[in-house]
C-alpha cells in the first residue's frame, strides 16, 4: 500500500496496462465537494458525488479534456438527475469519466472491481486452470493447469478443450465469460466437461484458494556451455517481488552465468512490485520519478542490495506496458541490461485504485512517470537496444512451452547477446551518465528476423 498523504486513506499505486487491480477493496475517503456544494447521501448519487470528487481532486490531465469549470457545470448536470437503480448511475459515471478521454480512467462496478482485485493480489479461488480461445475453432482450450490445484490433481491436461461448464454449452463463450462461471468460493463444486482426443470426460472440481506464482525460471544452457538463467516474469501482482527473488537466489545458487528476463506480453501491475524488482537486479541509481499535476517529484532510488550483478538481457515487446517499461527503462537507463525485441507499449501513467460506498471501484491517473534519463515514454515506447521481431506465423506457431527455447527466435537473439556480454566480461553496471552513449555501439548492430517457414 501507498500512503498518499495529508490525511487520505492508504491507496494502491498500480501501473498496469489495463489499469488493473488492488489488493483490497479501499475504504470511502470523505472528502468535502468544493464550492460550499452540500455533499449528496443519497444512493446511487452518493457514488456519483466520490467519483467525481476524486477526479476533482487528484486526476493528472494527459488529454486537455479536463477543466474546473466544465467538470463542475458536469457534476450540477448528473446530480439534476433522478436515478432508479445503480445500474442507471454507473452509466452515468461512465460517461462522466469518459468525457475526458482517458482509457486508464475508468468506473468498474462490484463484480468487476471483485476481477480487478484477483488480477493483482497473487491468489484466487478456483480450480486453477489457464485458458486460451483457440483463433480457429473458437474452442476453450486448457493452456496448462497450475502445478496442485483442483485441476492438476484430478488430471485436467493441456490441449483438452473445454466443452461445458455445469452443464451450460462454452460454444460462443469468451475467456471472460468462461472465468466468471468456473471461479467461485472455496469448498464449492464446478463441472467441467472436457473433450479429450475425441471422448468426452465429465470432472468435477472442487475450487480452492490458489496462489499465483508471477515467475517461471529455469536454466538453459548455450552450445559453449554457458548457463544462462532463463526468467519470464508474467504480471507484477503481490507475489511478484517475492518469487522474483526466490528465482534469483536458486540460479545464484546453480552458478549460472548470466540472465535472460523475459517481460514480453507482461500488461505490468503494481508499481512497488516494479521498484523492488529493480532494486533486486540493480545496486545503486534512480530507478523512477512520478510527477503529479502539482509537480510533487517521487523518487524511487536503489538501495544497494541486489541480489546479482551478472549480465543482463531483458527481452520486451509491444505488449510488454507500464510496471514493465519501468523496470526496462531503469535498468537500461542506468547500463544494467540490454533491451532486446520489439518497442515496447508506451504507458508512461500512474493509475491509483479506489473503493466506493458501493462495493464499486475506480481507477484513476494521478501521476505519470519518467525513466532516470528523464524520459516520458507515454504513447512513444522504449526502443529496444537490439530490434529483434517476431513475425506473425511464428507467433501463431510458438506455444507457451516454446517461450525461452531454440525454437523462439526472439530469444535466441537475447542468448546471443548475452553470450557476447560473458566473452567481453562485461557486467555492465554503472549509474547513469547523460553524457554517455548508449548500449548498441557497445553490442554491434541491430538485427532483424523475419518470418520462420
Amino acid at each position: 500500500m501507498v500512503s498518499m498523504g495529508g490525511g487520505k486513506k492508504s491507496v494502491v499505486i498500480l501501473v498496469g496496462l489495463t489499469a488493473c487491480a488492488a489488493t483490497a477493496v479501499l475504504s470511502r475517503e470523505v472528502v468535502s465537494p468544493p464550492g460550499g456544494l452540500s455533499r449528496i447521501t443519497d444512493s446511487p448519487k452518493e457514488v456519483i458525488d466520490q467519483t467525481w470528487q476524486i477526479v476533482f481532486r487528484d486526476y493528472l490531465d494527459t488529454t486537455g479534456k479536463f477543466s474546473d469549470q466544465r467538470w463542475r457545470q458536469l457534476r450540477r448536470d448528473v446530480l439534476a438527475k433522478s436515478y432508479g437503480s445503480p445500474k442507471e448511475a454507473y452509466d452515468a459515471i461512465r460517461g462522466m469519466l469518459g468525457s475526458l478521454d482517458d482509457p486508464y480512467t475508468r468506473f468498474l462496478d462490484p463484480r468487476e472491481f471483485k476481477e480487478m482485485q484477483i488480477d493483482t493480489s497473487g491468489e484466487l479461488s478456483g480450480v486453477g486452470i489457464q485458458l486460451s480461445l483457440d483463433k480457429e475453432t473458437k474452442d476453450l482450450v486448457v493452456i496448462s493447469p497450475i502445478e496442485g490445484s483442483p485441476a492438476s490433481k484430478a488430471g485436467v491436461q493441456p490441449k483438452d478443450v473445454i466443452t461445458a461448464i455445469d452443464g451450460k454449452s462454452t460454444k460462443g463463450m469468451s475467456t471472460e465469460d468462461a472465468v466468471k462461471l468456473i471461479r467461485g468460493q472455496a469448498g464449492t463444486t464446478v463441472k467441467l466437461t472436457l473433450k479429450r482426443k475425441g471422448q468426452s470426460l465429465d470432472v468435477p472440481l472442487t475450487r480452492e484458494r490458489i496462489e499465483l506464482h508471477a515467475v517461471d525460471h529455469r536454466i538453459n544452457t548455450t552450445e559453449s556451455g554457458q548457463k544462462v538463467g532463463y526468467i519470464r516474469l508474467k504480471q507484477f501482482n503481490a507475489n511478484a517481488t517475492k518469487d522474483m527473488r526466490v528465482a534469483l537466489r536458486d540460479l545464484e545458487e546453480k552458478g549460472v552465468n548470466g540472465y535472460v528476463l523475459d517481460l514480453r506480453s507482461n500488461p505490468g501491475g503494481l508499481l512497488m512490485a516494479s521498484v523492488e524488482i529493480a532494486r533486486q537486479l540493480l545496486n545503486e541509481g534512480t530507478i523512477v520519478s512520478t510527477k503529479t499535476r502539482d509537480g510533487i517529484t517521487d523518487i524511487k532510488r536503489a538501495t544497494g542490495r541486489a541480489l546479482t550483478t551478472r549480465p543482463l538481457v531483458i527481452l520486451v515487446n509491444e505488449g510488454s506496458a507500464s510496471a514493465s517499461e519501468i523496470l526496462s527503462g531503469a535498468l537500461q537507463d542506468n547500463h544494467r541490461a540490454v533491451l532486446v525485441g520489439q518497442k515496447t507499449f508506451g504507458k508512461g501513467l500512474v493509475q491509483s485504485v479506489r473503493g466506493l460506498s458501493d462495493g464499486s471501484g475506480m481507477t484513476v491517473t494521478i501521476a505519470k512517470y519518467l525513466t532516470p534519463s528523464g524520459r516520458d515514454i507515454h504513447k512513444h515506447g522504449i526502443e529496444p537496444d537490439v530490434t529483434v521481431k517476431m513475425g506473425e506465423k511464428e507467433a501463431q506457431r510458438l506455444k507457451l512451452e516454446d517461450l525461452g527455447t531454440g525454437k523462439d527466435s526472439q530469444y535466441r537473439a537475447a542468448e546471443t547477446t548475452l553470450v557476447k556480454q560473458l566473452r567481453r566480461g562485461t557486467e555492465v553496471q554503472k549509474a547513469y551518465n547523460p553524457s554517455s552513449a548508449n548500449l548498441p555501439a557497445a553490442i554491434g548492430t541491430s538485427t532483424s528476423t523475419p518470418d520462420s517457414p
